[in-house]
């Protein structure tokens, strides 16, 4: 099952800062005494570390610090979005004709056997981008997974941007995804930052490519909880009550 990996792991995380002088980084706020993107890099562990690629930005220095010898670095110099983090990779990942994973660096809850079925169902099902989804008991804040009639892939529409109707789907974008690399990066040469935050988001690229006639998949799971981004000190908490109850752990 041959794969890399993007680790979004660039953002300051606003609201996560205990003040002006708080230089932490978003991933590397602890979740029960370990910084968030050690969980995402344990359950990634099944790809080799030469094959991880985590982009780094805000703080970058102590990112790097922790995450030296699991895998490569690319760095995103401006807060320019989703869309610009995964296309700073784009020198390191020329050569590479095949699979690749992005996930985010504050989602410490996605296990491994999450990551390892969505790669397989993107493989298996011969896609060209396959998102990881959910149902949620409260979708408010997430991107919807809108469907075809016959249940395939329509569009993500962020919250924002939702009619009345699409406010009601309850499928949700992770914003975990897999891509075949070649046509990932081909597409982001359409992703605009035509927007109210003018950034350049990798939630159009599913759009694009569907636009282009190539294949997207989903692969979508039970459990709601994996999907908790930490964006709030609330959600640390959370998800620090998640590691201990579903047994995720570091062993001492």
């Amino acid at each position: 099952m041959q794969c890399k990996a993007i680790v979004l792991a660039a953002g300051k995380g606003k609201r996560l800062r205990a003040g002006e002088n708080d230089y932490v980084p978003k991933v590397v706020k602890k979740a029960d005494g370990h910084p968030l993107i050690a969980y995402v890099l344990r359950e990634i562990g099944f790809i080799p570390a030469a094959d991880i690629i985590v982009v780094v930005g805000f703080g970058k220095e102590q990112v790097v610090e922790y995450c030296t010898g699991h895998c490569e670095f690319a760095e995103q110099k401006e807060q320019l979005g989703t869309g610009n983090a995964v296309d700073v990779c784009r020198g390191l990942l020329s050569e590479y004709d095949g699979a690749v994973l992005v996930c985010a660096g504050d989602m410490p809850l996605v296990t491994s056997d999450t990551y390892r079925k969505l790669i397989e169902t993107h493989i298996r099902g011969e896609n060209d981008c396959t998102i990881l989804t959910s149902e949620a008991e409260n979708p408010y804040g997430y991107g919807r997974v809108e469907r075809t009639p016959d249940g395939g892939f329509s569009a993500i529409i962020e919250e924002k941007d939702c009619s009345e109707e699409q406010r009601k789907i309850t499928e949700i974008n992770s914003s975990i995804y897999v891509f075949d690399s070649k046509k990932l990066f081909s597409a982001l040469k359409e992703v605009t930052s035509d927007n109210a935050q003018n950034e350049y988001y990798l939630t159009d690229v599913p759009g694009i490519m569907k636009r282009r006639g190539q294949k997207i998949g989903i692969c979508k799971i039970g459990e709601e909880w994996q999907l908790l981004g930490i964006n709030t000190m609330e959600q640390l908490a959370e998800a620090e009550r998640i590691i201990v109850e579903k047994g995720l752990r570091f062993a001492e």
